[in-house]
């Protein structure tokens, strides 16, 4: 029996007021049963290791550059377009700076990297802006072409991985809370001295867009030039500054993933955030985000960032090989689009009735 076989019609039909508004809540929200359901079961397979908080605060530490991407590629899908470039911008953020680090002007301040990178990503971010918003290029070929020039500059630039980095720039991706000026000896006083700066850091991240989202103007109008690019328009909102505010701060998003990444690997290797821009559109399909734009909510693509960590992480600590994980990885987004699909089925149903 597929979905179209599915007698929706009659149960939908019973569903109003009341019932209608949680049912909808629950089709928003339903990455965290999801979440729950998966933990469940590496929690049985593996019940001394897995849940284990040492383990929770290694899958948030290893996703946190994941997590700056998949937050851009989902600030890009809520205004209704996409981010190929992402996982390119921040390998060439990472090289570009690791290179001016250790290569160009050695003994630099990590400080002034930091700044570098983020700078790096977000010019990036401004030109696909400008040429999509101002210029009306297609944000497909746009992202795709810079996907494409900034994978293959990154090799241009440097074949091999570029080490030794300063320990102030690697700080933010690779410290913990413990080695903060003034907290000397917080892994012994104090219960957050040895979490990594990269956790709270991603997290409080993804609280400041949600926010923003929910309760700023910016927030509400990139969902509305996501959910209706001309009603946005006749209402007064600038659809090309919005977008122009939204892949820049992509840019600025994927720079800090590489600045993360590089923190999490003490170097910056070629190949940095190479294969990341898919798990980085799955985290946020995975989440709820509309393919369509102008629906999602941002703490449920924190969820669908986890989620790929948890089963990656998962995988892994049960014996399953890379090539596996991969494939199971392509069935999950696979899975993600089919709920996708019947959830907006469902929706429009429910809103119709």
């Amino acid at each position: 029996m597929s979905i179209r076989d599915l007698d929706w019609s009659s149960w939908l039909d019973r569903t109003s007021g009341e019932g209608t508004k949680w049912l909808l809540w629950g089709l928003d929200n339903m990455i965290w049963p999801i979440v729950v359901v998966t933990f469940t079961i590496f929690a049985i397979l593996m019940p001394q290791v897995f849940t284990s908080a040492s383990n929770i605060q290694f899958m948030l530490y290893s996703s946190a550059g994941l997590g700056a991407l998949v937050l851009a590629e989902s600030l890009c899908l809520l205004s209704g377009n996409f981010d190929l470039s992402i996982g390119s911008i921040a390998g060439f953020s990472a090289m570009v700076t690791a290179l001016f680090l250790n290569t160009w002007f050695p003994g630099t301040p990590g400080l002034v990297g930091v700044v570098l990178v983020l700078f790096v990503g977000g010019a990036i971010g401004f030109v696909n802006g400008v040429s999509i918003g101002y210029f009306g290029i297609n944000p497909f070929l746009q992202t795709l072409a810079f996907f494409i020039i900034f994978r293959g500059a990154v090799f241009l630039l440097s074949t091999i991985t570029i080490a030794p980095l300063p320990e102030s720039y690697l700080f933010v991706g690779g410290a913990l809370i413990g080695d903060l000026p003034g907290l000397a000896g917080a892994d012994s006083l104090w219960v957050f001295g040895g979490i990594p700066i990269a956790v709270p850091l991603i997290i409080v991240l993804y609280a400041g867009a949600w926010f923003m989202m929910n309760y700023r103007r910016i927030g509400l109008a990139i969902m509305a030039v996501g959910g209706d690019e001309n009603a946005a328009e006749e209402a007064g909102i600038p659809r090309e500054r919005v977008l122009l505010i939204v892949f820049t701060a992509s840019g600025l998003l994927s720079g800090l993933a590489g600045l993360l990444y590089t923190g999490y690997l003490s170097a910056a290797p070629p190949g940095l955030a190479e294969g990341d821009l898919f798990p980085a559109f799955a985290g946020a399909v995975i989440g709820g985000i509309s393919l369509d734009g102008g629906r999602g909510d941002i703490k449920n693509a924190f969820g669908g960032m986890f989620l790929l960590t948890m089963i990656q992480v998962g995988l892994v600590q049960v014996g399953v090989g890379g090539d596996a994980i991969q494939f199971i990885n392509g069935l999950v987004l696979l899975v993600a689009i089919y709920l996708y699909t019947t959830e907006s089925k469902i929706r429009r149903r429910l809103l119709s009735t």
